[in-house]
């Protein structure tokens, strides 16, 4: 069993920047994917980026040029960068895990194990 704890979340003004902590408990943490999911108000939740156990990346195109994900993983934590926010970036983040030996990056929830219990992000206009 892997926990998750995000952690970050605040309310900013769009055009700033924010970043968001993810801590896994997982005991062998470097061969797990990464990724950060969001969700708003009424809408499905989406694939926002990811990061696999060999450093390789994948971002949801409208975050592509915003958004930066990484990892520590003597720390066991996951970090995403978001920086020139958008009001449209509102949502609850989360955070998921998958242990894995593939080289892509997973995309969709279901392929996700684990998840956090999400962190509120805000973007005010």
């Amino acid at each position: 069993q892997v926990r998750l704890v995000e952690s970050g979340g605040d309310l900013v003004q769009a055009g700033g920047s924010l970043r968001l902590s993810c801590a896994a408990s997982a005991r062998t943490f470097s061969n797990y994917a990464l990724g950060w999911f969001r969700q708003a108000p009424g809408k499905e939740r989406e694939f926002v980026g990811g990061i696999n156990w060999d450093g390789g990346t994948d971002y949801l195109t409208s975050v592509k040029d915003r958004f930066a994900i990484s990892r520590d993983n003597t720390k066991k934590t996951v970090y995403l960068q978001m920086n020139r926010v958008e009001p449209e970036d509102t949502a609850v983040y989360y955070c998921a895990a998958v242990y894995q030996t593939r080289t892509v990056v997973p995309r969709t929830a279901s392929e996700y194990d684990y998840w956090g219990q999400g962190t509120q992000v805000t973007v005010s206009s």
